[in-house]
Protein backbone atom coordinates (compact mmCIF):
# COMPACT_ATOMS: atom_id res chain seq x y z
CA UNK A 1 0.00 0.00 0.00
CA UNK A 2 0.94 3.62 -0.45
CA UNK A 3 1.99 6.44 1.72
CA UNK A 4 1.42 9.85 0.78
CA UNK A 5 4.74 11.05 0.27
CA UNK A 6 5.64 11.73 -3.40
CA UNK A 7 9.22 10.56 -3.20
CA UNK A 8 8.14 6.88 -2.55
CA UNK A 9 6.97 6.73 -5.55
CA UNK A 10 9.81 7.99 -7.80
CA UNK A 11 11.59 4.69 -7.45
CA UNK A 12 12.25 1.87 -9.96
CA UNK A 13 10.73 -1.62 -8.58
CA UNK A 14 10.28 -4.76 -9.86
CA UNK A 15 6.99 -4.21 -11.97
CA UNK A 16 7.43 -0.32 -12.20
CA UNK A 17 10.98 -0.95 -13.82
CA UNK A 18 11.81 2.23 -15.15
CA UNK A 19 15.20 1.85 -15.02
CA UNK A 20 14.96 -0.75 -17.65
CA UNK A 21 16.80 0.29 -21.16
CA UNK A 22 13.09 -0.29 -22.71
CA UNK A 23 10.96 1.49 -20.65
CA UNK A 24 14.27 4.35 -21.37
CA UNK A 25 14.17 3.83 -24.73
CA UNK A 26 9.72 4.35 -24.87
CA UNK A 27 10.44 7.46 -23.51
CA UNK A 28 12.75 8.90 -25.67
CA UNK A 29 10.80 8.14 -28.73
CA UNK A 30 7.70 9.54 -26.72
CA UNK A 31 9.79 12.58 -25.71
CA UNK A 32 12.63 13.30 -28.18
CA UNK A 33 13.38 16.73 -26.69
CA UNK A 34 14.53 18.22 -23.51
CA UNK A 35 12.81 21.16 -21.66
CA UNK A 36 9.29 19.41 -21.53
CA UNK A 37 7.38 20.41 -18.81
CA UNK A 38 5.82 17.81 -16.47
CA UNK A 39 2.40 17.80 -17.23
CA UNK A 40 2.76 17.69 -20.87
CA UNK A 41 5.51 14.70 -20.70
CA UNK A 42 2.64 12.99 -18.68
CA UNK A 43 -0.11 13.82 -21.23
CA UNK A 44 2.50 12.59 -24.44
CA UNK A 45 2.93 9.44 -22.26
CA UNK A 46 -0.79 8.64 -21.48
CA UNK A 47 -1.56 8.99 -25.09
CA UNK A 48 1.45 6.87 -26.30
CA UNK A 49 0.49 4.12 -23.88
CA UNK A 50 -3.05 4.43 -24.59
CA UNK A 51 -3.08 4.53 -28.49
CA UNK A 52 0.35 2.89 -29.33
CA UNK A 53 0.36 -0.22 -26.80
CA UNK A 54 -2.62 -2.79 -28.02
CA UNK A 55 -4.87 -3.40 -25.70
CA UNK A 56 -6.07 -7.37 -25.71
CA UNK A 57 -7.55 -9.60 -22.44
CA UNK A 58 -7.06 -12.63 -24.70
CA UNK A 59 -3.58 -14.42 -24.76
CA UNK A 60 -2.51 -11.61 -21.97
CA UNK A 61 0.83 -12.82 -20.11
CA UNK A 62 0.39 -12.06 -16.37
CA UNK A 63 3.90 -13.59 -15.61
CA UNK A 64 5.69 -12.04 -13.14
CA UNK A 65 8.02 -10.58 -16.08
CA UNK A 66 4.99 -10.51 -18.57
CA UNK A 67 3.58 -7.69 -16.02
CA UNK A 68 6.73 -6.03 -15.70
CA UNK A 69 7.11 -2.10 -17.76
CA UNK A 70 9.86 -3.48 -19.48
CA UNK A 71 7.95 -6.26 -21.24
CA UNK A 72 5.29 -4.61 -22.04
CA UNK A 73 7.31 -1.78 -23.88
CA UNK A 74 9.08 -5.01 -25.55
CA UNK A 75 5.88 -6.68 -26.49
CA UNK A 76 3.47 -3.32 -26.94
CA UNK A 77 0.32 -5.49 -25.55
CA UNK A 78 -1.33 -6.15 -22.55
CA UNK A 79 -4.49 -5.45 -20.49
CA UNK A 80 -4.97 -2.59 -18.08
CA UNK A 81 -2.25 -4.14 -15.66
CA UNK A 82 0.10 -4.20 -18.09
CA UNK A 83 -0.43 -0.88 -19.65
CA UNK A 84 -0.52 0.98 -16.62
CA UNK A 85 2.50 -0.07 -15.35
CA UNK A 86 4.54 1.12 -18.08
CA UNK A 87 2.61 4.60 -18.33
CA UNK A 88 3.96 4.82 -14.37
CA UNK A 89 7.41 3.35 -15.10
CA UNK A 90 7.78 5.79 -18.06
CA UNK A 91 6.50 8.88 -15.77
CA UNK A 92 8.56 7.54 -13.33
CA UNK A 93 11.72 7.20 -15.78
CA UNK A 94 11.16 11.02 -16.13
CA UNK A 95 11.25 12.14 -12.33
CA UNK A 96 7.09 12.28 -12.15
CA UNK A 97 5.78 10.42 -9.22
CA UNK A 98 3.40 7.66 -9.93
CA UNK A 99 1.73 5.04 -8.25
CA UNK A 100 -0.96 2.08 -9.48
CA UNK A 101 -4.34 2.06 -8.34
CA UNK A 102 -6.74 -0.68 -8.33
CA UNK A 103 -10.31 -1.56 -8.51
CA UNK A 104 -13.64 -3.68 -9.04
CA UNK A 105 -15.62 -2.07 -11.85
CA UNK A 106 -18.78 -3.25 -13.63
CA UNK A 107 -19.55 -3.86 -17.89
CA UNK A 108 -15.93 -3.58 -18.70
CA UNK A 109 -15.53 -3.48 -22.03
CA UNK A 110 -17.46 -6.89 -22.50
CA UNK A 111 -19.00 -8.64 -25.46
CA UNK A 112 -20.71 -11.92 -24.71
CA UNK A 113 -18.03 -14.17 -25.47
CA UNK A 114 -15.93 -12.38 -22.30
CA UNK A 115 -18.44 -11.61 -20.09
CA UNK A 116 -19.22 -15.99 -20.18
CA UNK A 117 -15.30 -15.87 -19.57
CA UNK A 118 -15.33 -13.19 -16.84
CA UNK A 119 -18.39 -15.15 -14.94
CA UNK A 120 -20.08 -11.89 -15.01
CA UNK A 121 -19.61 -7.88 -15.97
CA UNK A 122 -17.51 -7.06 -13.29
CA UNK A 123 -14.13 -7.20 -13.74
CA UNK A 124 -11.57 -7.07 -10.51
CA UNK A 125 -8.66 -5.72 -10.24
CA UNK A 126 -9.08 -3.14 -13.03
CA UNK A 127 -5.72 -1.43 -12.97
CA UNK A 128 -5.18 2.66 -13.90
CA UNK A 129 -2.75 5.28 -12.42
CA UNK A 130 -2.04 8.47 -10.24
CA UNK A 131 0.16 11.01 -11.39
CA UNK A 132 1.52 13.82 -9.16
CA UNK A 133 1.37 17.12 -11.32
CA UNK A 134 1.59 20.43 -10.09
CA UNK A 135 1.55 19.56 -6.26
CA UNK A 136 -1.59 17.04 -6.38
CA UNK A 137 -2.23 13.26 -7.12
CA UNK A 138 -4.16 13.31 -10.38
CA UNK A 139 -5.89 9.85 -11.61
CA UNK A 140 -5.18 8.58 -15.20
CA UNK A 141 -6.42 5.86 -17.34
CA UNK A 142 -4.24 4.68 -20.51
CA UNK A 143 -5.79 1.84 -21.26
CA UNK A 144 -8.32 1.78 -23.95
CA UNK A 145 -6.75 2.37 -27.41
CA UNK A 146 -8.85 4.74 -29.85
CA UNK A 147 -9.67 2.44 -32.08
CA UNK A 148 -10.88 -0.40 -29.77
CA UNK A 149 -13.47 2.26 -28.67
CA UNK A 150 -14.54 3.18 -31.81
CA UNK A 151 -15.03 -0.83 -32.20
CA UNK A 152 -17.28 -0.67 -29.01
CA UNK A 153 -19.26 1.87 -29.51
CA UNK A 154 -16.78 4.33 -26.61
CA UNK A 155 -15.41 7.44 -26.18
CA UNK A 156 -11.78 7.07 -25.76
CA UNK A 157 -10.86 9.00 -22.41
CA UNK A 158 -8.77 11.76 -22.83
CA UNK A 159 -6.26 13.02 -20.02
CA UNK A 160 -5.21 17.16 -19.64
CA UNK A 161 -2.82 16.36 -16.33
CA UNK A 162 -5.44 18.38 -14.91
CA UNK A 163 -8.94 16.42 -14.49
CA UNK A 164 -8.88 12.79 -13.08
CA UNK A 165 -9.98 10.55 -15.97
CA UNK A 166 -10.75 7.58 -14.65
CA UNK A 167 -13.18 5.72 -17.00
CA UNK A 168 -15.67 5.56 -19.17
CA UNK A 169 -19.14 6.00 -17.10
CA UNK A 170 -21.51 6.19 -20.77
CA UNK A 171 -20.74 4.96 -23.91
CA UNK A 172 -20.71 6.37 -27.68
CA UNK A 173 -24.84 6.54 -27.57
CA UNK A 174 -25.20 7.80 -23.93
CA UNK A 175 -25.88 4.58 -22.53
CA UNK A 176 -24.43 4.05 -18.93
CA UNK A 177 -21.11 1.62 -19.55
CA UNK A 178 -18.73 1.09 -16.89
CA UNK A 179 -18.69 1.81 -12.98
CA UNK A 180 -15.97 1.53 -10.27
CA UNK A 181 -18.07 -0.54 -7.51
CA UNK A 182 -14.81 -1.54 -5.63
CA UNK A 183 -11.58 -0.03 -5.01
CA UNK A 184 -9.05 -2.13 -3.48
CA UNK A 185 -6.58 0.99 -3.36
CA UNK A 186 -2.99 2.61 -4.49
CA UNK A 187 0.20 1.11 -4.53
CA UNK A 188 3.66 2.34 -5.09
CA UNK A 189 4.44 -1.18 -7.15
CA UNK A 190 2.03 -3.54 -8.35
CA UNK A 191 1.25 -6.56 -5.27
CA UNK A 192 1.34 -9.45 -7.69
CA UNK A 193 0.38 -12.21 -5.77
CA UNK A 194 -3.06 -10.23 -4.30
CA UNK A 195 -3.57 -9.85 -7.74
CA UNK A 196 -3.12 -12.97 -9.66
CA UNK A 197 -4.97 -14.39 -6.77
CA UNK A 198 -7.90 -12.57 -7.29
CA UNK A 199 -8.05 -12.74 -10.72
CA UNK A 200 -8.24 -16.48 -10.71
CA UNK A 201 -10.73 -16.73 -7.88
CA UNK A 202 -12.63 -14.33 -9.44
CA UNK A 203 -12.61 -15.34 -12.95
CA UNK A 204 -10.72 -18.65 -13.40
CA UNK A 205 -12.36 -19.18 -17.16
CA UNK A 206 -10.17 -15.82 -18.00
CA UNK A 207 -6.98 -18.26 -17.61
CA UNK A 208 -5.88 -20.89 -20.13
CA UNK A 209 -5.50 -23.57 -17.52
CA UNK A 210 -5.62 -23.34 -13.53
CA UNK A 211 -1.70 -23.49 -13.28
CA UNK A 212 -1.35 -20.97 -16.03
CA UNK A 213 -0.18 -17.32 -15.69
CA UNK A 214 -1.48 -16.93 -19.62
CA UNK A 215 -4.86 -16.10 -20.48
CA UNK A 216 -7.03 -17.67 -22.76
CA UNK A 217 -6.58 -16.79 -26.88
CA UNK A 218 -9.21 -15.13 -28.59
CA UNK A 219 -9.30 -11.52 -29.96
CA UNK A 220 -11.19 -8.72 -28.98
CA UNK A 221 -11.69 -7.22 -32.25
CA UNK A 222 -13.54 -10.46 -33.46
CA UNK A 223 -15.65 -10.38 -30.37
CA UNK A 224 -16.63 -6.70 -31.68
CA UNK A 225 -17.52 -7.99 -35.09
CA UNK A 226 -19.47 -10.86 -33.41
CA UNK A 227 -21.30 -8.55 -30.88
CA UNK A 228 -22.10 -6.38 -33.69
CA UNK A 229 -23.47 -8.84 -35.93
Amino acid sequence: MTTTDPESALAPTEFLNSDDPDVRDFVRRTLPWDGLGSRDAAVRLYYAVRDGIDYEVYGADLSRTGVSAGQVARTGKGICIHKSVLYAAALRAVGIPARLVLTDVRNHLSSPALRKLLGGDTFHYHTFTTVHLDGRWVRATPVFNRLLCRLYGMRPLDFDGRADSVHHPYDGDGARHMEVVREHGEFDDLPYERVLDGMRGAHPGIFADPASTRLVTGSLHADAGARKG
